[in-house]
């Protein structure tokens, strides 16, 4: 099982944010990553039907593929059914990915937080918990970005396109925020068009690495590392009829 994949579930392309992440920390390992590009951006949907979407997706990968571990690496994919997988696949590592807020609140105490995510991860249980846990002490702003998904699968993350879009979403927020929780895996990867909009003085946070922090510390555990000496390979998979897919997932892993 150490050869075994570790399973990188998205909505579309946005998981690269945490691809990356998880290539640097466990170069060793054998990444298989699928998008479910067909039935992108999540967001869009019923908490319900991105559960139903995420289970059967993820079911394909367990039936197919030899996977040791299943990162979902999808804020609104966790949201909706990250209960639901790990009572499913009880003998598999499954970690999803949570908006950093933590993170957020340590750092800038009595600060101005705030959270840029889908419809689906802001209305959530999940996220108000978050909020309940970190909050206390901060002025937490929910900010919804419609559109800069579809943006993201198409490659124009970092844009004018993007900034147009984004502009009357966060221009009144300049200078005022003390940092951004990208509250979407989509979204560093338009990072650049985020913060040229709200200026230098404001820290933009993903969860991303924390998520690749905790899989190589799941793996240890378990004693599945992989303990070869070459570079891991990535197999990208997809159920979409986009044939750049895979190329644009090339170039946003570099």
């Amino acid at each position: 099982m150490e050869q075994a994949y570790i399973a990188v579930f998205d909505s579309g392309v946005g998981g690269v944010s945490v691809l990356r992440h998880l290539r640097r920390m466990l170069p060793q390992e054998h990444f298989l990553y699928y998008g479910d590009d067909a039935n992108a951006p999540y967001g869009l949907h019923t908490t319900q039907e991105v559960r139903e979407l995420t289970m059967a997706a993820v079911n394909k990968l367990m039936t197919n593929f030899s996977v040791k571990a299943l990162v979902v690496a999808c804020n609104t994919a966790t949201s909706a059914a990250i209960n639901q997988l790990r009572e499913a696949y009880p003998e598999k590592i499954v970690v999803g990915i949570e908006p950093a807020l933590k993170p957020a609140a340590d750092r800038f105490p009595g600060g101005h937080i705030g959270i840029m995510a889908t419809q689906v991860t802001l209305r959530e249980k999940k996220l108000s918990d978050l909020l309940a846990r970190y909050g206390e002490n901060c002025t937490i702003s929910r900010i919804p970005a419609p559109g800069l998904v579809e943006l993201v699968e198409q490659g124009l993350g970092n844009t004018p396109q993007a900034e147009s879009l984004l502009r009357p979403i966060l221009e009144s927020y300049r200078g005022k925020l003390d940092a951004l929780v990208l509250g979407c895996t989509h979204y560093p990867l338009a990072e650049a068009a985020i913060s040229n909009i709200l200026g230098e003085r404001t820290l933009l946070l993903d969860g991303g690495e924390g998520t690749a922090r905790q899989t190589r510390r799941r793996l240890a555990e378990a004693g599945l590392l992989n303990g070869g000496e070459e570079m891991g390979t990535v197999r990208m998979e997809h159920s979409g009829s986009n044939p750049h897919f895979a190329e644009l997932v090339r170039t946003l892993m570099e």
